[in-house]
């Protein structure tokens, strides 16, 4: 209980403590649906009620948002998480020095000329995606947004979608200047996959959420690549034009608020969002209009019942909002 009255201080909820009195708030029907949906378990009363204090402090800021906001935010398997936890434990986008092949320049991409784009493109529909994964409470999102894009491109030159295993990634890339559930980078990812000839598919490397022994199996291998292709930073109108030439593209982006923890439907538009201190690796499937407003379309790696069934609009054409931009790559295969 100690740790946790201190975990609480530390990440300074906004509220006072929980007394013996909120005992009553965990008799809460809606609280208890929300578990209950959830599957969500605590090992005493004592977590239980910090729990349910977080849980409904982050309800009367989905409430309080929702009033005042175009794009809404709703209750999600998150809720009893502050944000400050989530980005500790989830926000894996970290970028670290190259142990290994730091040698290696990246080709940059150059926008096809005299080219009309599309007004929109969504890389799902044209059988480049596959369903939504859930990285649970490891920050191994990089390995998630590497493996959106390299299924994607190995799609496109095979005509087949294998599901890859970020878990080898996690598990076997840290030479190169990844640090599986503790953060790594999606260019440090694509070369490792070069250097070793491929990674496995996800049937025979599934996902644990923690770090292992590494057992790639160069029998199990889905897909290589010969290396990777960077975008301008900060260059949306180049992002959008790989976007719609290329397939889906691994990005970085600033997650760190409670707003992107909640997102819900909407484009999302956070003032806060900064477009430099980036914390989450994500994959740009594509892009459009709704209501007016231009938005990239984000694969998150948060599971389906976050977002738009596991997706995210984030405003396009608003100064490179939340860095979507700054940090862009895909693989060549």
């Amino acid at each position: 209980m100690k740790c946790i009255v201190l975990l609480v201080i530390c990440l300074g909820i906004s509220s006072a403590w929980p007394t013996k009195q909120d005992t009553d708030a965990l008799k809460d029907p809606n609280w208890r649906a929300w578990k209950s949906f959830h599957n969500k378990n605590y090992d005493d009363e004592g977590e239980e009620r910090v729990r349910n204090f977080i849980w409904q402090d982050n309800l009367k800021r989905i409430v309080s948002h929702n009033e005042e906001h175009k794009y809404k935010l709703a209750m999600n398997h998150l809720g009893d998480l502050t944000s400050q936890e989530v980005k500790e434990l989830l926000n894996g986008y970290k970028m670290n020095k190259n142990l290994k092949g730091s040698e290696e320049k990246a080709s940059t991409f150059l926008p096809p000329a005299n080219v009309k784009l599309p007004d929109s493109v969504d890389w799902r529909t044209k059988g480049y995606v596959t369903p939504v994964k859930n990285q649970a409470h490891c920050g191994s999102c990089w390995a998630f947004s590497t493996t959106g894009s390299l299924e994607g491109q190995h799609f496109r030159k095979t005509g087949k979608l294998v599901s890859l295993s970020e878990q080898n990634l996690v598990d076997c890339s840290a030479s190169f200047g990844n640090n599986g559930c503790h953060g790594g980078l999606m260019d440090n990812a694509f070369k490792y996959i070069k250097s070793n000839d491929g990674v496995d598919t996800e049937e025979s490397y599934p996902y644990k959420a923690k770090v292992g022994t590494c057992r790639f199996n160069v029998s199990d291998i889905g897909a290589t690549d010969t290396g990777f292709m960077d975008i301008t930073s900060g260059n949306e109108s180049a992002l959008q034009a790989a976007s719609a030439s290329v397939g889906p593209i691994s990005v970085a982006m600033d997650a760190s608020h409670s707003s992107f923890q909640f997102y819900h439907t909407g484009v999302y538009d956070e003032p806060a969002c900064s477009s430099t201190q980036l914390d989450h690796g994500v994959l740009v499937v594509g892009y459009g209009n709704e209501d007016g407003q231009d938005y990239w379309l984000i694969k998150n790696s948060w599971g389906p019942m976050w977002g738009e069934e596991g997706y995210i609009k984030i405003a396009r054409n608003q100064g490179n909002k939340c860095g979507i931009a700054t940090v862009a790559s895909y693989p060549l295969v």
